[in-house]
């Protein structure tokens, strides 16, 4: 994405998550064609969306593999850009599926998910078969402690059971 950023004639602001540098992968073919005012639909899914970025996304992604090992096809929405945010496949996503569970590294109050979740209220509530659900970071400083950073930010387990319990209501 750094090279759409280069190539973009607008100022752009990059954000680099930290947990992300020691990952290792196949590079993308189309790396020097990254669209960076487009969200990626990272699994394609028909039963909930998990809505995404950065850091969590990882997490969300094995998160919908073990969903899948339930029966339960989820699709995963790679945000990748936060402004412009692209509400429109974000609708299209939650239109298809019917529910969804933003997962965000931030704090709920006054965070990315929220306004997402509020544009989702906006422009797809008939579209909604249950109400918006999100998997953040609890609201205290995030601590050194790989243990308590770990109990602070949300997790594979937490996005699982939070899309289950959408799917397959108790």
């Amino acid at each position: 994405m750094l090279i759409g950023a280069l190539k973009d004639p607008n100022p752009v602001i990059i954000f680099e998550h930290v947990m992300l540098y020691n990952m290792e992968g196949d590079i993308a073919p189309d790396v020097t064609g990254v669209d960076i005012d487009r969200t990626k639909v990272r699994r394609a899914g028909k039963d909930v969306s998990l809505i995404t970025y950065g850091g969590s996304l990882f997490k969300t992604l094995a998160a919908a593999n073990a969903l899948a090992a339930e029966g339960i096809d989820a699709e995963v929405v790679d945000l990748r850009v936060l402004r412009p945010l692209d509400t429109k496949t974000i609708i299209a996503s939650v239109a298809k599926t019917r529910r969804c569970v933003i997962i965000d590294e931030g704090w709920r109050s006054g965070s990315i998910s929220a306004e997402i979740g509020m544009r989702i209220a906006e422009e797809a509530f008939f579209e909604l078969d249950a109400p918006p659900r999100r998997v953040c970071a609890r609201e205290t400083p995030i601590p050194y402690a790989a243990h308590l950073e770990d109990a602070c930010l949300p997790q594979t387990e937490t996005i699982v059971a939070t899309a289950r319990e959408l799917v397959k209501p108790s």
